[in-house]
């Protein structure tokens, strides 16, 4: 056994030692032949080994290699997006062409692109592509792409100037900026406009990418390549157009809004001349050929907007915009939209404006309004978006947030009744209250005690939506005051979110007396909840829309959700009740309607920089806003006084000759006053708006039946005094009504 053991051991060492030499030899091998390969490297490295002259311009190329492998590695990583945008597919037209219909089926407009590429290249004129070619790449047949000489000199030019005086794209870059990428000037787009412009130079022809070029691009008014910008700014084909009209659509390529002829028509014909000189220079036309074309330069065709709904439109426009980034309109992207536009209402809504801001704005110190009217469902009839969309595109209506005053309180009180906590019976008092160091004060700066809360709320008493806050936080079981306000306040951010603001309500103490920031079409959308019996009321701008083989593909009545419930029945036609005695007894007299009952309330911020009337009737909704576009004060206008008298001026137009709808939990008018308000076709449906004129009597015919109401009136008035009298309608004639 011992024996076994030992032979065991003996060959054990004997595989070690072998195993030893062989990796001792293996070592000793790879060193021995590692040194034979540095010394070929090294006797080759010495016969390359330069001096002098010879060695700075290798290392010189050394160095340049390395740096042009790092630079363009890192502009193949910023290209990689680019690569990634470009596909056959972004080559068709993506935009959207959206014509705009009213509720009757008459056009008003159109937003998006406005299309016409049917015509060739070879049909178009030949002064108009050399003009167009002058002034935007000259080269552009001698380049791959990318102009390296016009970029050059542009550099150099831009440099001298200390300023961006020349630009430096080329055509082609140009449409791939138009196709794919936006107006962001950043290095990242230029580079993705650099690969891009060399993906379409390797997928079409010169000409192709100058006609797409043609047909793509902006060229103002709302168009979309030179064959629909010489149809809208001179009436004809672009076959047509002559030398001096040829420069003028050129010279848009470089800034359409800013020469677009029917903005700016001297900036437009300036720039034509720049044309037709930059033709001559480029030795595309002589100066004898081009000095008629300077005589007698381009008149468009008159565009004016007055007869235009613009702040209409762009508001509709963005709304089709957002259905089709929903995927409701399908692929299609020519659209024919009928809206719930009112042309009737719209036109009246723009001449209150005006006429009330140019009679008492000074006065006031008021430069500013905007309104909003809807249908109780959502249905938006007109907008106003400020008092000259020529001066200013800005839709104050839509896209303005500013302090509602006490027009907010209504979302205030609704919360409360929401939680169980008041009636209209119930008492309230008007008492100081406090939240830290703030205390809210009313108009006059003085309490008026213990009053039901239907009158707290047409008289616009500010301490009670205070303690309306604090008890809905108290009714949770929170007992200190502060904590208690915060919750209720949550509770009425909640509920005015749920009734259509669609803005941040920033919490502060002073929220519940209108210290948040709103949007005129977000306070006619919340008070519609209070018409309609408490369903969100979503504001829309389309009953339907046609794709362009004229098949509808959408229909709001059809492809929208029921409106959601946001406040019961009860607490609906409560609010109604208390709002319905602002017009009659509280601070929107003025507003009140002749026959039609209303119901709404009045908003005027600190420093009397906004002033608000929100009101509505069972049929329509109307929220109108005075103030200034610098938050300037005013002199001391509060919404009872001009926002309450426009919404009169527009509301009482509009209700003619509607069937009047009740509000619920409001009583109707009386009996005289109905029998005025209904004369007239019966009230349109939402879903199917009826033909033109329904919804409107002539204005000689709402004379005579208010002339008939006075009438009646009168002789109740002689009759409970005791008085004879009488009454009778002595002429009529067109705008004019006199009683005897």
């Amino acid at each position: 056994m011992e024996f076994r053991k030992a032979g065991w051991r003996t060959r054990l060492k004997r595989y070690a030692l072998a195993a030893d030499s062989w990796l001792d030899a293996g070592l000793w091998g790879a060193g021995r032949r590692a040194g034979e390969a540095y010394e070929r490297i090294r006797s080759l490295a010495d016969r390359l080994t330069v001096t002098g002259g010879k060695r700075l311009a290798a290392e010189f190329a050394s160095e340049g290699l390395n740096i042009g492998i790092v630079g363009a590695l890192i502009v193949l990583m910023l290209a990689l997006p680019a690569f990634r945008i470009g596909n056959e597919e972004a080559l068709k037209n993506q935009v959207l062409a959206v014509t705009f219909l009213d509720r009757y089926g008459t056009t008003i407009g159109h937003r998006g692109a406005r299309h016409d590429d049917s015509l060739k290249l070879e049909e178009m004129p030949d002064h108009l592509l050399k003009a167009v070619l002058a002034t935007e790449d000259r080269r552009f047949y001698d380049h791959f792409g990318i102009d390296l000489i016009g970029t050059s000199r542009a550099l150099l030019v831009n440099t001298r100037a200390s300023g961006v005086v020349q630009g430096g794209s080329s055509l082609t870059q140009q449409l791939a900026k138009n196709l794919f990428l936006n107006n962001e000037r950043s290095l990242d787009r230029k580079i993705k406009e650099a690969f891009l412009a060399l993906w379409l130079e390797t997928r079409l022809s010169k000409n192709e990418i100058l006609k797409l070029y043609l047909d793509r691009a902006y060229m103002g008014g709302g168009t979309f390549g030179v064959a629909a910008a010489a149809d809208y700014y001179f009436g004809k084909s672009v076959r047509d157009v002559s030398l001096a009209e040829a420069a003028m659509l050129a010279g848009l390529f470089k800034a359409p809004t800013k020469y677009a002829p029917h903005v700016n028509l001297p900036a437009a014909r300036a720039r034509a001349n720049d044309v037709l000189n930059a033709m001559v220079d480029a030795g595309f036309m002589t100066a004898g050929q081009v000095d008629s074309a300077k005589r007698n330069p381009a008149t468009p065709v008159d565009r004016k907007r007055d007869s235009s709904p613009d702040y209409y439109l762009d508001w509709a426009f963005d709304a089709v915009k957002e259905l089709a980034n929903e995927g409701k309109l399908g692929p299609d992207r020519v659209l024919t939209v009928k809206t719930p536009h009112d042309s009737a209402i719209q036109t009246r809504a723009d001449e209150a404006i005006e006429a009330i801001l140019r009679q008492h704005g000074p006065a006031y110190r008021v430069k500013q309004a905007a309104t909003v009217i809807m249908d109780p469902d959502g249905a938006v009839r007109a907008i106003v978006g400020g008092r000259d969309y020529g001066a200013s595109q800005f839709n104050r209506a839509t896209a303005s947030q500013r302090q509602p005053g006490s027009s907010f309180k209504p979302y205030v009180y609704a919360a409360a009744l929401s939680a169980g906590l008041y009636k209209p019976s119930t008492i309230v008092t008007d008492r100081p209250v406090c939240i830290g160091n703030w205390c809210p004060n009313n108009y006059g700066r003085s309490y008026a005690g213990s009053m039901p809360l239907t009158v707290a709320l047409a008289k616009s008493i500010n301490t009670i939506p205070v303690q309306m806050s604090i008890a809905i936080g108290r009714a949770t079981g929170e007992t200190h005051e502060a904590r208690a306000a915060l919750i209720g306040r949550k509770r009425i951010i909640a509920t005015g979110h749920a009734m259509g603001l669609t803005t941040p309500l920033t919490d502060t103490v002073s929220l519940p007396i209108g210290a948040a920031e709103v949007t005129v079409i977000d306070q006619a959308a919340g008070y519609a909840v209070f018409a309609n019996g408490g369903k969100r009321a979503k504001p829309y701008a389309a009953f339907e829309i046609s794709n362009s083989q004229g098949d509808v593909i959408y229909r709001h009545d059809r492809d929208e959700p029921e409106p959601k419930q946001v406040l019961s029945t009860q607490v609906a036609q409560d609010m109604n009740f208390m709002l319905s005695k602002v017009p009659t007894e509280g601070t929107g007299r003025r507003a009140a309607l002749d026959g039609v009952v209303t119901a709404g309330k009045t908003g005027t911020t600190n420093g009397y920089k906004d002033a608000w009337y929100v009101g509505y009737s069972g049929n329509l909704v109307g929220a109108v806003w005075f103030g200034n576009d610098n938050s300037a004060e005013t002199a001391n206008m509060t919404g009872g006084s001009l926002p309450a008298m426009t919404w009169k001026e527009i509301m009482q137009f509009a209700h003619q000759g509607l069937e009047l709808k009740p509000i619920p939990g409001v009583p109707a008018a009386d009996p005289k006053g109905i029998a005025v308000a209904k004369a007239g076709a019966p009230a349109p449906d939402a879903g199917h708006p009826p033909g033109p004129g329904a919804g409107h009597m002539p204005r000689q015919s709402f004379e005579v039946l208010s002339a008939v109401g006075s009438m009646f009136k009168t002789i109740e008035r002689s009759r409970v005094a005791g008085r004879p009298v009488q009454v009778g309608i002595r002429e009529v004639s067109a705008g004019e009504t006199r009683l005897r």
